[in-house]
């Protein structure tokens, strides 16, 4: 269906959600809706993903599953999910999908060829992820922009060619030169999805909570906020509270009534005498 609707020329929108009411909100929006490994960061509290186990990942893919999305549903495998070996890696894939996932999205290029053949030879969809890699942020010496030499450059186009020719259906492309994604989605056959990679992708993805501004920490130079949620969300929250504090909350329409009936037994009680 990707590969179609790049023939289409329709570019594809993909967003995170991390439980129902997100996956709610971007359902009836975007193509494509990715439980991230980034809820470690979103809504965890973590400083980065390294500390997101599968039980975490299992625990919101659950959550936005039971919402039974149109949208394609993309699982983050998290750090150590598909480093231990081949029967481990597809045990901890295979139960992305038997709990609502249609897809899984592991990070990394040459060292993954292997991984990604054995989970598509299980029927098991991938998605790449190339370029700026978070679970790599320690061997990458942070958050840094990626494919800026030569060698580099050179390489991520040869482990995308060979992310495709192993399986994979579609590439994330992260923090890279919007000139070096344009080239890599050009020669691939499969779609790309850019996330701080330029235009020329034929797609682009962005964390649910930074395009509707409800973060506070500090936003990647890709990141568009398209509304400053935070400050909303907190106006309101804070007008309820004004409200509960003056008594204007809740008004009559806001409570329950009791029985007509029942308006004399309850002014007539009184409390039971107490025996010692």
């Amino acid at each position: 269906m990707l590969q179609r609707w790049r023939r289409e020329g329709r570019r594809l929108v993909m967003t995170t959600a991390y439980d129902a009411v997100t996956a709610r909100i971007a359902d009836s929006v975007v193509d494509i809706t990715l439980v991230g490994d980034s809820v470690g960061n979103v809504c965890l509290g973590f400083d980065n993903t390294l500390p997101v186990s599968m039980a975490m990942m299992n625990h919101h893919l659950e959550a936005v599953a039971r919402t039974r999305p149109r949208t394609l549903l993309v699982a983050d495998m998290p750090f150590l999910s598909f480093h231990l070996g081949i029967e481990e890696t597809i045990r901890n894939a295979g139960g992305f999908l038997q709990r609502g996932a249609a897809a899984v999205k592991l990070e990394g290029g040459a060292k993954r060829i292997e991984i990604v053949r054995a989970l598509v030879d299980c029927e098991i969809p991938v998605m790449g992820h190339l370029g700026l890699t978070p679970q790599s942020v320690n061997v990458m010496g942070g958050f840094k922009v990626q494919g800026r030499s030569a060698d580099d450059a050179l390489r991520l186009l040869d482990d995308a060619y060979r992310l495709q020719e192993a399986g994979c259906f579609a590439l994330v492309l992260e923090g890279i030169p919007a000139e070096l994604a344009a080239r890599a989605t050009e020669t691939l056959e499969i779609p790309t999805i850019g996330i701080g990679a330029g235009s020329g992708c034929s797609g682009q993805v962005l964390v649910f909570h930074d395009v509707l501004g409800l973060t506070r920490v500090h936003r990647p130079k890709f990141v568009r906020a398209y509304t400053d949620g935070f400050q909303l969300l907190q106006d309101a929250l804070s007008h309820w509270a004004a409200d509960v504090r003056s008594g204007a909350f809740p008004r009559s329409q806001e409570s329950y009534r009791l029985p007509e009936a029942l308006a004399e037994p309850i002014a007539n009680w009184a409390p039971p005498s107490v025996k010692a």
